[in-house]
């Protein structure tokens, strides 16, 4: 299912980060060049859903040797956490510059139909739980309802000295995730986390999809 999702993602113009997959160390390396240092490496596998919980996630990788060292590691790490999972490879993705982590996720209600969530990403939408939901479709001024809904959405306004995020990118999320669930109706969970939002501009750094 990862190609899925980033596929979806990229059909929905969901802006994404480039990134690549490999099944060696080799290709890894070979795969980070094209890419460009700093990188990122994360499991491959229909099996693991939470890499981060398995160590299947490596951060901020500057070079060819240590591309190299994290791919043989990984493939220890996680085999031993979860020795029956399929692992196909790992997939490298250009480290995003430090950003507002939010999460835009969508889940299929029985009642309902689709309905979107939108919240501050990491911490605050595990432990705050400060989202607001939408039932789908979702147009332009509903999105932007939803950003304002949240209790911290002064953070996003540049709250305390902070710089303001592009609102409008958001919005184009959000939208184009309500786009991507009218045309792709078995979907039945999808979760953006984070997507980085920037002074301007926004990239989905990691998604997670869910379908019949």
């Amino acid at each position: 299912m990862e190609e899925v999702v980033w596929e979806r993602l990229r059909d929905a113009d969901i802006p994404v980060l480039p990134m690549s997959q490999a099944s060696t160390a080799a290709e890894a390396v070979n795969a980070a060049k094209v890419l460009g240092y700093p990188v990122v490496m994360k499991i491959l596998s229909p099996d693991i859903s939470h890499k981060s919980d398995v160590g299947g996630v490596v951060l901020d990788l500057g070079s060819d040797v240590e591309v190299d060292e994290a791919f043989h590691s990984m493939m220890e790490r996680v085999k031993s956490q979860v020795p029956d999972a399929s692992i196909e490879g790992v997939v490298l993705q250009k480290m995003a510059e430090p950003g507002l982590e939010v999460i835009v996720g969508a889940k299929l209600d029985p009642q309902f139909g689709h309905v979107i969530m939108f919240g501050l990403g990491g911490i605050f939408v595990e432990i705050c739980r400060d989202v607001s939901f939408r039932v789908t479709p979702v147009d332009r001024e509903m999105a932007r309802q939803m950003i304002f809904e949240i209790k911290g959405s002064p953070i996003l306004r540049g709250a305390r000295g902070r710089t303001a995020v592009d609102m409008e990118a958001i919005i184009d999320v959000i939208t184009g995730l309500s786009r991507m669930l009218e045309k792709y109706p078995g979907i039945v969970e999808l979760d953006i986390n984070p997507l980085v939002v920037y002074p301007s501009g926004a990239f989905a750094v990691d998604a997670r999809i869910l379908a019949d």
